[in-house]
């Protein structure tokens, strides 16, 4: 029974968190990508906070923990949902998603120039050219048909945003005696205030109301966002970042196929090689040294609102 609940919470949320760059796609139909991030932060943090009432954990207090929220919401939420969103108005909703699952690559990055403890050993380096060589057979730019845009780049961009983000939590947003639940809380809570000042960048425009539009934002916040996130404490608390770090490999798949069977998006066996290189070489940075066979959170670097090697998109 263990294993059955724990397969039914890897499925659902490789699926709310699979499916973010579909609804994405959908509501970007009727809201400009600022409109967007922001009704899905919005609602994000309405969950997120009713749950914290709930459950009886208090938002954090102090300053300095606040000011540490405030750079997380913006490198973790704010600044990679607009621009997931903005690379979607030319990417398609797939290869945003492969593009997602690179985050592991940048953690990898990230870890040594901010002071964070990491090994570099072969195998790991090994696993980070081969990710950056599926990045390029993705990207084709030697191809006229190539992918590379500038909103493929700020796709990118935002799991470079990320893999940041990870390593800044896990250095200043673990042991803080705050609940995870309530840390997640406040930084959505941050976002949306963030989300508010870019309003004047798009987000007066007039919106072109659907029901699909509609359904697709409420979807993403309150589900993929919202739900998914405190879906994911429980799995760690059950059975810890190991098992929760298998959605990070199931959501390029999930991306890939919702993006082909339902918005008829093209695909071709140079982007599913792509998608097979980069994710071998992202399990590749993820083995633990002298444990040959045993995959790690995030090197040397833990974080408290997502299981490593995910992000949550």
């Amino acid at each position: 029974m263990g294993e059955t609940k724990t397969l039914l919470r890897i499925g659902a949320l490789a699926l709310m968190w699979g499916s973010s760059f579909f609804w994405i796609k959908l509501g970007l139909g009727a809201f400009t990508p600022v409109q967007l991030v922001l009704a899905r932060v919005a609602l994000g943090a309405a969950v997120l906070i009713g749950l914290c009432y709930l459950g009886r954990d208090r938002l954090p207090s102090g300053r300095r923990i606040w000011g540490h929220l405030a750079v997380a919401a913006f490198f973790h939420n704010a600044l990679p949902f607009l621009l997931f969103a903005w690379g979607e108005l030319t990417v398609d909703s797939g290869i945003t998603g492969v593009l997602n699952s690179t985050t592991p690559l940048w953690v990898l990055v990230a870890a040594p120039m901010m002071g964070a403890r990491t090994k570099m050993t072969a195998v790991r380096i090994t696993g980070l050219v081969a990710g950056l060589a599926g990045i390029l057979l993705i990207f084709a730019p030697w191809e006229a048909s190539g992918l590379l845009s500038w909103g493929a780049l700020a796709c990118l961009a935002a799991a470079a945003s990320y893999g940041f983000a990870f390593v800044y939590e896990g250095k200043h947003l673990t042991g803080t005696g705050d609940s995870p639940m309530a840390l997640a809380g406040g930084q959505m809570l941050l976002a949306t205030g963030f989300l508010l000042l870019a309003m004047p960048m798009g987000g007066f425009e007039p919106v072109h109301l659907s029901t699909g539009a509609i359904v697709a934002v409420v979807i993403l916040g309150i589900g993929s966002t919202g739900i998914a996130f405190a879906l994911n404490y429980q799995l760690l608390a059950s059975e810890g970042a190991v098992a929760a770090s298998i959605v990070g490999y199931l959501l390029p798949v999930v991306s890939v196929l919702l993006g082909a069977v339902f918005l008829a998006e093209p695909l071709n066996l140079r982007v599913i090689a792509g998608m097979v290189v980069v994710l071998g070489g992202v399990a590749l940075t993820r083995l633990r040294p002298r444990e040959q066979g045993t995959f790690a959170t995030t090197p040397q670097v833990e974080r408290p609102l997502a299981a490593a090697g995910e992000a949550a998109p």
